[in-house]
């Protein structure tokens, strides 16, 4: 396990999406994939094997078993991260994961929804980032994520040729034309503001600004609110063709770790305040009026049924995490019992394991997930949920 998970991590579902578009059944496979040692070809054949039997004997659709098998004999020979998940059905590999870390085996699941919540372990680590580094002529734009650096591009603003400097001209031509560049510039910085709006719409994104001094403080004047309270400023960095990024990279993983366990620290802040004496299945209270948290099954159900939960609780080892409910299509329908399920207007329910019930449920609200640290007191059952709002 990685320092990250033992902090606790939390994550943005996006990337899960697609798997809300299909009605299942799932099989859903997670394997390691390194290939450090000589017999590396024959351990993969015998995994695969593993595989194609294990879903086999769980009931698996022949054609789901086919493309899951054929998946992991075209994998790559090199290149490979720590393990893969790959969650099919009606005979499609609909998501293929990487893994920053490697599962501890081969583990494989028939059900009727997709087995997320392994990935909660398995695939988080510190927060995505953009970056954003800057000059007088524009931005290179950077995302950083669990398994790496992706180039997002660049935007390039208008420039003037000339020494375009900063001081008092000495004559009114030289004045208009230190004007000219300094418009230049305010287009430029309003054009990389804008970008970096569009590709950060979501609450809680890590923005970090990295180039010159000056031209990073007026881009982060021209960002809405919520954004510019999440950009974090860092003193290197440039755009010059050849330029080191030893130290900027250092920085970008600090101002990272240090985000994510601030937004911990203040996620189970709000939930501690808000829940009311600890190991009370409800909704959480404040001096004994409803308050904007959930703790225990029950609790978390009727709050992602109203689509109230903003960030859910999930210990690592969470006793109620996996609980049989009860499921039907949508992602709002959730109960704890196939009476209730029906009461609901749920037809022919399913069973399913909590965690993975209400991790879709999260993906379709756009809510957050955190992983609570071991050493954190979380909520009691290790489940539990910040609202966002109260009843």
């Amino acid at each position: 396990m990685t320092a990250s998970h033992l902090l606790g991590d939390t994550m943005d579902l996006d990337f899960l999406k697609p798997l809300l578009e299909r009605p299942g059944p799932w099989a859903s496979v997670y394997v390691e994939t390194s290939r450090a040692t000589e017999d590396a070809a024959q351990i993969q054949k015998l995994r695969d094997r593993a595989v194609a039997r294990r879903l086999v004997d769980e009931g698996a659709h022949p054609a789901t078993v086919g493309a899951v098998a054929e998946r992991l004999r075209t994998e790559p020979a090199s290149g490979s991260p720590p393990g893969r998940a790959l969650f099919a059905t009606a005979g499609e590999i609909v998501l293929d994961l990487p893994l920053t870390t490697a599962p501890p085996g081969v583990e494989t699941m028939w059900s009727s929804l997709p087995h997320i919540a392994p990935l909660l372990h398995l695939r988080s680590d510190e927060p995505a980032c953009q970056v954003a580094l800057i000059d007088r002529t524009g931005a290179d734009l950077e995302l950083r994520g669990p398994l790496g650096m992706e180039d997002m591009g660049r935007t390039e603003g208008k420039t003037w040729q000339g020494r375009g400097h900063r001081s008092l001209p000495a004559d009114r031509y030289e004045w208009h034309y230190h004007n000219k560049v300094e418009n230049a510039w305010e287009e430029t910085a309003d054009l990389i503001a804008t970008e970096l709006v569009r590709r950060c719409p979501q609450h809680g994104t890590l923005l970090v600004l990295a180039g010159d001094a000056r031209e990073r403080k007026a881009v982060r004047d021209r960002l809405p609110p919520q954004l510019r309270s999440n950009a974090v400023e860092v003193e290197h960095g440039s755009r010059a063709p050849g330029a080191s990024t030893e130290i900027l990279d250092r920085e970008i993983e600090d101002v990272r770790s240090r985000y994510a366990r601030e937004r911990i620290r203040s996620t189970l802040d709000d939930f501690r305040r808000a829940r009311g004496r600890p190991g009370e299945h409800r909704a959480g209270s404040v001096d004994g009026a409803p308050g904007p948290a959930a703790e225990g099954v029950p609790a978390v159900l009727e709050a992602v049924r109203e689509h109230r939960v903003a960030t859910l609780l999930l210990g690592l080892d969470a006793a109620d995490a996996g609980r049989m409910i009860w499921v039907g299509p949508g992602p709002y329908d959730i109960a704890l019992g196939r009476t209730e399920a029906k009461n609901w207007g749920i037809g022919r329910p399913k069973e399913a394991r909590a965690d993975d019930a209400l991790l879709r449920a999260c993906v379709a609200a756009d809510s957050e997930v955190l992983v609570v640290p071991e050493e954190a007191p979380g909520p009691a059952g290790g489940l539990g949920a910040v609202l966002r709002w109260s009843t």
